[in-house]
Order: C-alpha cells, then structure tokens, then sequence
C-alpha cells in the first residue's frame, strides 16, 4: 500500500541513526490529518514512542531536544522532500508527484482490499470470530430498539471479515421465558388463526398487550401463564406447537426486514436451545458447590462473599436468561471454539454480561477471556410524524417515503432506474450514518430535520457525493489505468488534501478494528466528502485540457472508490444516482 511504501523508505532513515529495527518504528509513524490550515507534512514521527517509557515527567521537556538533533541527522532523499519538526513530531513531506502517482497507483491496483493489504494488518493473526447481535423476541414486531444492534453488530462482522477473519454471525433470539406463558395463555383467550395468518406479528402484540393487561386485573391469568410455560418446558405437544407456530411466523418476518437492512445472519439460535442445557449449569453450580436456595425454593449464585445473590432457577425448577445465556455460552465454545466470541447489546446490560463472565470463570472455563461485550446507548425521541410506538418497518418506511418527498422537490433529482429502491438505499445510509458519527456507548437524540440534511454530514450526503463523482465517471469516461497519467497535474491544494486524505485511509481502518468504533470511519467518510466537494468545484474536469482531465478524473475515481469500500463496511449501499 502507497501509505506503506512510504512508512518504510521514512522506518528505514530512522533506523539507521536511531540503532532500531525498522519494523519497530513504522507503527509510530502516521499520517497527517488534513486540516482547514492547508497544506502541511504527510508523515509525523512520534519521536516519545522511542525514549524510555520509564523515563519520569521530569525529563519531558527533553523530547524536544532530541527532536531537533533528530531530524538534524534525517536527510532529504528520492521520497523525502521536506523535513521539518513539530511538538515531539519530526514530519516529512514526500515528493509531490511520486506522492500522486504512488497513492492513486495504490488504490487503482488495489481496489476494495485498499487499505486492508497494509502492514498495520499484515501480522495480525486470523482469527475465528462469533458476533451474536440483533436478538429480537420472537411473536413481536422489530422494534427501533433491535436497530442498534443489528447495524452495529453488521458493522463489526463486516469490517472484521474484511481485514480476514472468519466470521459467524448468530442471531440469537428471545423465544424463551415467561413472557411465552403469557402470550401462549393469552392467545388461547383472545388469539383469531385468521388474524395470525393475515398479519402475525402485529396480532401477537396486540394479544400480548391485551393478555398484560388483563393480568393485572385478574391473578388467575397470571396463574394460566405459568401453567403454559410449565407445559412449554414439560415439552407438551399442545404448547410447543403453538409456540413454534410463533417462532416460525416471526422469523419469516424478521427475514424481510433483515433484507431491507442488508443483513444476513448464518446462524439463527434462540434461548429455547438452550432450556435443556441449563438444567446441566444448574447441576455443574450444584456440584462445585456454588448453588444455593432459598426458603422459597429459588436457586441462587454468590459472586463474592459479600456481594448480593444472584437468582439462576425459579422456585418450580424452571430456567433463567442468566442460566440460557451460560448454557449458550458453554455450547458455542465447544460447537465452534470461536478466538473472540462478541456480544452486540445495549448497555442496560452490561452487569448480565459481567454476571454472565464472572460466573463461567468460577465455573472454571479459561476460555471466558475471549468472551467480550460491545454496549451501545439509547436512541431518544425516534418516532414518525405521526408521533407513534416506533417499530422498525415504520421508520425504514417514513425515512423512504422523506426521501422520496425530498427528491421530487429537487431540481438536481436525476432520473433512477428504481426510485423506491434508491430512496430506501438512501433513507438507511442517513439512519446509519446519524447513529454511528459518535461512541457506540452514548445515547443520541434522534431528529428526521437532522437525517436528512443533504448538505449536513449525514449519510445523505455520503450519497450524494457518490452519485456525483460516479456521474462525473459517466460523462467523462472511467480510467481503467493510472501509468499514463501525469502526477504534475495534481498539484494543487485541494487535489493534494485529497491525496493526503487517502493515505490516511489504512490507520482508519486499523483504528476502527481495534475498538469496534463506527465512528471513525464514518467521520473519515464525511471528511474526504467534503473535500470531495472542494475539488470538484475548483478542479474542473470537463473543458480542462486532455491531460489535466486525465489526472483529475483519475483522483476522483480513487475518491470514489474509497467512498464506497467505507460505505459498505458501515452496512450502506452506495447509491448511482439520485
């Protein structure tokens, strides 16, 4: 890769007058980020990433120093054209036109493995990685709330396969519990077969909020309920066929909705699985000593001596979530012996997993270190216009039909093959965008003004740009080849920030896989749009002599190359026009 290329020629300088490997310095030196300032140096080396890392704060100001007499000894050479000093930075500007010709050389060769076929991921090992995310509840409709974690658990199996590791993506759903008692009572009162047939999901809601509430009036209902799922757990052949009836109408609609998310899953489990299995925890905690009951019958777990039980059995013998989830836990390490096995939810559950992990580790499986949980926060304030309960399918709908709304308004609208299509493509680039540009751990306040913004940094935007340079592909011709063009023709600021911007492009990626953090390439994605913009404005392709369109349009190729490799990994499908 050009930003590779360049990092060794720099490591291989540094090497000889710091008495270094070089391999042991390319990771401290990166890429300038393109500021509003204008142009600066390409490369910094960060000069403390090789002092002594016990030296005290005493001798801070000595970096400095040794900065200066560094880049002192640094020559200028065939790559290296510039060498200068910032605050514990030596940078180096390379060539000019060696800098062109390298980078979009690179990405034209390289094609969607761009910034994958880097050194920062050549020694990474190849791992066999389990993301369970989405996990909605069966015989309800997909709420907004199951979003977050199926676009953020996309994103990781995405990139994570990009950079070679071998991913299963599992779907685990909540098919299991008392909620199932209530909805397998509740359906015998006030279910229709018809209305199950006509809409499924939404009748099961309706029957679910029906039975709740007649639960609260009535204890008898609540005593039904425990009854179906005693029968549920006793596998009666009467309860388990309604209740599979459920699961398989609600997969069948989740797969729908999955597909208009661009998700696919390879493995669909549930906590049903797993109500067998959790009576063996139950029996492996009995017998190392670690479960307890109490007066009432409940079975217990103690973390620490002094800390609070933990219930792991109801009193009548049945399973807990906490129980499912161990069992599922202990199930997939021995099935698929995954190297890091990822959990996708939201951070009100971040003591079930700690729980989850604590226990497994006083079960004594070593293994529970590759087990990890990535939270995410809440979405406030996302309902339609017509202000109502928020499912899934309605927003991808109103996010459709604003696009569509917008579009016709437009002047600039161009004519789309299949503008349904192109609306949804776009509605869902915004919703992903709005809901990766910060942590993954916060809560945001959802706003359709906000989303939707074309000129915003939203996804829509990332469309836009697409769709303009690939329309700029379409008139002017696309480039299959970057050997005859001219490096000199590139060489103006904004052409150069571009360049710079792509270099940067490696260290994103390696970023974003290290902490699982959308964020930063959804803001290095909005970054190169902007200055996509820039130089588009100013660097005009038609009407420009033969040699500076080559060039020109061979950057903005490379540009939007890079636009759709990023959009892709963040789950969104660039769009052609628009």
């Amino acid at each position: 890769m050009a930003a590779c290329r360049f990092r060794r020629s720099i490591a291989a300088q540094l090497s000889r007058i710091l008495e270094m490997p070089p391999e042991n310095l390319v990771k401290s030196i990166c890429a300038v980020p393109v500021t509003k300032k204008g142009q600066a140096a390409d490369f910094q080396f960060f000069v403390s990433s090789v002092i002594d890392a016990n030296s005290s704060d005493d001798s801070r100001p000595d970096i400095q120093l040794q900065t200066q007499r560094l880049a002192k000894e640094l020559k200028c050479d065939a790559v290296v054209s510039e060498i200068n000093t910032g605050e514990g930075t030596v940078n180096f500007t390379i060539n000019r036109e060696l800098l062109a010709k390298t980078v979009l050389q690179q990405v034209f060769e390289d094609g969607s493995q761009y910034g994958i076929k880097s050194e920062l991921f050549s020694g990474l090992p190849k791992r066999k990685i389990l993301i369970e995310f989405s996990s909605p509840n069966i015989a309800k409709k997909f709420h907004v709330g199951h979003l977050r974690s199926t676009i953020i658990g996309n994103y990781i199996a995405n990139l994570s396969e990009a950079i070679g590791h071998h991913v299963t993506r599992m779907n685990y759903l909540g098919d299991w519990g008392m909620q199932f008692g209530l909805l397998g009572a509740g359906f015998q009162r006030f279910g229709s077969e018809e209305k199950l047939k006509s809409n499924p999901l939404q009748h099961l809601f309706e029957v679910y909020v029906q039975v709740n509430k007649a639960s609260e009036e009535d204890e008898n209902i609540k005593k039904l309920a425990q009854d179906f799922f005693r029968k549920l757990e006793a596998h009666e052949e009467q309860a388990v066929s309604l209740w599979q009836h459920f699961r398989d109408v609600s997969i069948e609609e989740y797969i729908r909705t999955y597909k208009r998310l661009g998700v696919c899953f390879d493995e669909y489990s549930g906590e049903s699985f797993y109500q067998e299995k959790s009576q063996e925890i139950l029996k492996m905690l009995d017998s190392k000593g670690l479960l307890k009951k109490t007066k009432e019958g409940t079975g217990i777990v103690y973390l620490s001596e002094k800390g609070s039980p933990l219930a792991v059995m109801r009193s009548d013998g049945t399973s807990l979530y906490l129980t499912r989830d161990l069992a599922a836990a202990i199930d997939r390490m021995d099935k698929c012996n995954p190297d890091t096995m990822i959990y996708v939810t939201d951070k009100s559950q971040i003591s079930h997993f700690q729980q989850v992990f604590q226990i497994l580790k006083l079960l004594g499986y070593e293994w529970t270190e590759r087990c990890q949980h990535v939270p995410f926060g809440r979405v406030q304030g996302m309902k339609t216009r017509k202000g109502e309960v928020v499912f899934l399918e309605d927003v991808l709908d109103e996010a459709c039909s604003m696009v569509l709304e917008k579009s016709a308004s437009a002047k600039t609208t161009k004519e789309c093959e299949d503008p349904l299509e192109t609306a949804e493509r776009i509605g869902l680039a915004a919703l992903i965008v709005q809901d990766f540009k910060g942590l993954l751990s916060s809560d945001y306040q959802f706003s359709w003004d906000r989303v939707l913004q074309s000129r915003g940094d939203t996804g829509v935007f990332l469309q836009y740009t697409h769709a303009r340079l690939h329309s700029l592909e379409e008139m002017c011709g696309r480039i299959d080849q970057v050997s005859h063009m001219n490096p000199a023709c590139l060489q103006d600021p904004q052409a150069i920030s571009l360049i710079q911007h792509l270099l940067r492009y490696d260290e994103i990626l390696c970023q974003s896989s290290q902490d699982h953090q959308p964020k930063h390439i959804v803001n290095y994605l909005l970054k190169l749009s902007h200055l996509a913009a820039a130089a588009h404005k100013m660097l005009p392709v038609k009407g420009s002599v033969p040699e500076l369109a080559e060039a020109r349009l061979c950057l903005f190729q490379a540009v939007r190359s890079i636009l759709a490799n990023g959009m892709k990994l963040l789950g969104i499908t660039p769009v052609n026009r628009m």
